[in-house]
């Protein structure tokens, strides 16, 4: 059974705002992850924030992505797309590079963050916001039969375990005080 114009359009809107708000939560996520955690010296915390910014980049192409899907059905990836796809996919492999050395050096400095409670908070806050978005995204991909939303719900579902990541690790510092436990977690990130 095919679907009303009018459902498919109220599908896409949802759609279209679950995209903005991912790129707008990523970005002041991003910020205040890269900022606490520059300013509490943990790594995972900052390299969280910079994988968030990697992700926004993500997200407009996918916000891009519904605006063509929507206009024209297809789902066959335009320039713009593709671009988008080259930078974070490049940038996803930098972050790795580099919180992978960095964090080799922490060890090997046997430095410790002056606390990871910011890490905690972050990590609470965006399990809950990633919980809410996978479950919407999940609902409209299903609905409009779309494997690009889907595949999105799937990247917002792996920032969810990089939420993880981070609230682990930053637990572990704060109940242990073992200052690798920082380092590991930003590998595990990378």
């Amino acid at each position: 059974m095919d679907m009303l114009p009018s459902t498919r359009n109220k599908l896409y809107a949802r759609a279209n705002f679950l995209a903005l708000f991912t790129i707008v939560y990523n970005f002041i996520e991003g910020a205040a992850s890269m900022w606490l955690g520059a300013a509490d010296e943990t790594l995972t915390l900052f390299g969280f924030g910079v994988d968030s910014f990697i992700e926004v980049v993500s997200a407009i192409g996918v916000w891009h992505m519904l605006k063509r899907i929507r206009g024209n059905n297809g789902e066959t990836r335009d320039e713009f797309e593709q671009r988008a796809l080259r930078i974070t996919g490049g940038a996803f492999y930098c972050l790795a590079s580099g919180l992978f050395l960095t964090a080799v050096v922490s060890i090997g400095r046997q430095h410790k963050p002056q606390t990871t409670v910011w890490g905690i908070v972050v990590s609470l806050v965006s399990i809950s916001f990633m919980w809410a978005l996978i479950h919407h995204k999940v609902k409209v991909g299903r609905a409009l039969n779309s494997a690009a939303i889907l595949a999105n719900a799937a990247c917002s579902r792996a920032c969810m375990y990089l939420s993880l990541v981070l609230m682990a690790a930053s637990l572990g510092y704060e109940v242990t005080g073992i200052g690798s436990l920082d380092a590991v977690g930003a590998m595990l990130i990378a």
